[in-house]
């Protein structure tokens, strides 16, 4: 079953898809099923999980997708495009909060990767865990200087061809050329100036200094074929997590996979409850909330 919801959040609707399996359980009450936060990537919108969502659903989540400020259905920011994570972040924790949801388990890739692990380190929100995809905990490969420079001049003709050919460049070996064309179709529906924003936010956030204070259980997850990250950065990344005294930290390696997870893999929805499921335990509750 899917529901759309509009929040209204510091005077702008926030659109959210809530998606759960068709039909739940007989008697099943929808404040027992676990609920899974799924985020977006760069300039994108919820649409990229419109096949996983449901996959997710079926074994028995309740998906929650919400379009970030100034993407898909969501209107912006009454301050224009946002290029600090730290503010994407405030505002989904706000949806969640709306949705009186607590504890949520977060999925999210490449600058929901980020917002993954932002959210994972918040100790006054704590999450029941954390799977952080295409994502390092420092800051991202980008060059920012030049991005704040292509914001005076986002409408060329090429940007969404840019777009399109970035995408094919994004993805894994091993996705068909047909689904690979589908997902650089999808993507260069994007607005240049959100999508630079993003790309700034991305490549300023950084929360290493932070990894003691994780909440939860956290999944690090490459594609081998991912151009936009370190795969050894994010590896070195688990296994420093797990020289600290705190939630333990897992690291998988997507061989033929690139930077989209949940858009190239077929069976998504399967391995995301799987690493779910697998995810470390250990939480860590804060002895007082701020």
């Amino acid at each position: 079953m899917i529901e759309a919801r509009y929040l209204e959040i510091q005077g702008a609707l926030a659109f959210v898809e809530i998606v759960t399996a068709d039909p739940t359980t007989p008697g099943q009450r929808i404040v027992d099923i676990p609920t899974v936060l799924c985020i977006h990537t760069a300039g994108q919108s919820g649409v990229q999980w419109r096949r996983a969502a449901q996959g997710i659903a079926d074994r028995g989540y309740r998906v929650i997708v919400p379009d970030l400020p100034g993407h898909g259905r969501s209107e912006p920011c009454s301050t224009g495009p946002i290029t600090s994570l730290v503010d994407y972040a405030d505002w989904l924790t706000t949806v969640l909060r709306l949705l009186d949801i607590e504890k949520p388990y977060v999925i999210g890739c490449s600058i929901g990767g980020k917002l993954t692990l932002e959210l994972a380190t918040r100790p006054e929100y704590p999450l029941a865990g954390a799977v952080a995809m295409a994502a390092e905990t420092g800051p991202g490969r980008v060059k920012v200087a030049g991005l704040r420079r292509e914001l005076e001049d986002v409408a060329g003709p090429a940007r969404a061809d840019r777009t399109y050919l970035g995408s094919l460049a994004s993805v894994g070996r091993a996705v068909p050329a047909a689904q690979a064309h589908l997902i650089g179709l999808m993507h260069k529906r994007e607005d240049p100036e959100v999508s630079s924003s993003d790309l700034i936010g991305w490549g300023s956030h950084d929360v290493r200094d932070r990894l003691a204070g994780l909440t939860c259980g956290l999944h690090l997850i490459c594609g081998a074929d991912d151009p936009w990250i370190s795969v050894d950065a994010v590896r070195r990344a688990a296994d420093e997590i797990n020289e600290l005294d705190g939630p333990r930290a897992q690291f998988t390696e997507l061989a033929g996979y690139g930077h989209y997870p949940m858009e190239e893999l077929p069976d998504f929805g399967s391995r995301a409850d799987a690493w779910l499921r697998s995810l470390p335990a250990g939480t860590r509750t804060p002895e007082v909330v701020s």
